[in-house]
């Protein structure tokens, strides 16, 4: 048997380079936004220093933009390929919360099968499809934080400008707890991390 008859590629150039750039994307944006919380915390309490990223508020917000621009861009081509070449519709539907609760149960025991990489499970499907919407619902509450005047419009069926920073720091805070699960499960299956790099599994 040939060396392509033994391997299939189950992750496109175009899906691998994306989720890179989006990683790096998010975790600028995730480590500068907690130094700009710091600046004006919502809550009780403040984000380790060691952890932020920005040293003062004027550099954290530099590094916030930057990531933003990466990731906005970066986004908009993986959802106009994810939209176009069926992507979305292969890899994230069907979805059923039926189906989500009896994978989550067989996650928390151990259980979860991940014998055919080329296919998400149910909890997959609905992480990746929970995760664009929170980064969709980050990028829409960050525009109103930014231009709380040009975009009242916007802003004010978010709570307006305070409203929409409790939303930013909630979805940023969903979208952290997303990527440690995800961090987990590769480290529970580590199979899956070549394959986000080669694109390409053994099979057969």
């Amino acid at each position: 048997m040939s060396a392509d008859q033994r391997t299939m590629l189950i992750h496109p150039l175009v899906v691998r380079v994306c989720h890179w750039l989006n990683v790096l994307a998010v975790l600028i944006m995730i480590t500068s936004g907690w130094a700009i919380y710091n600046a004006s915390p919502l809550f009780g309490f403040e984000i380790p220093y060691g952890i932020t990223l920005g040293g003062w508020l004027a550099g954290a917000l530099q590094w916030h933009f930057a990531g933003m621009w990466l990731f906005a861009i970066n986004g908009l081509a993986y959802v106009l390929y994810g939209l176009f070449s069926g992507h979305f519709r292969r890899k994230l539907l069907p979805i059923s919360p039926s189906a989500i609760l009896s994978d989550v149960r067989d996650a928390l025991r151990g259980k979860l099968a991940h014998d055919d990489l080329s296919v998400y499970n149910t909890a997959q499907r609905a992480a990746y499809a929970a995760l664009i919407v929170l980064l969709v619902v980050m990028i829409a509450t960050g525009i109103v934080i930014w231009k709380p005047v040009q975009f009242y419009w916007m802003g004010q069926w978010m709570g307006d400008y305070e409203g929409a920073r409790y939303l930013h720091f909630f979805a940023m805070a969903a979208i952290a707890f997303i990527v440690f699960v995800h961090v987990v499960m590769v480290a529970l299956v580590p199979r899956t991390l070549p394959t986000m790099f080669t694109g390409k599994i053994r099979h057969g």
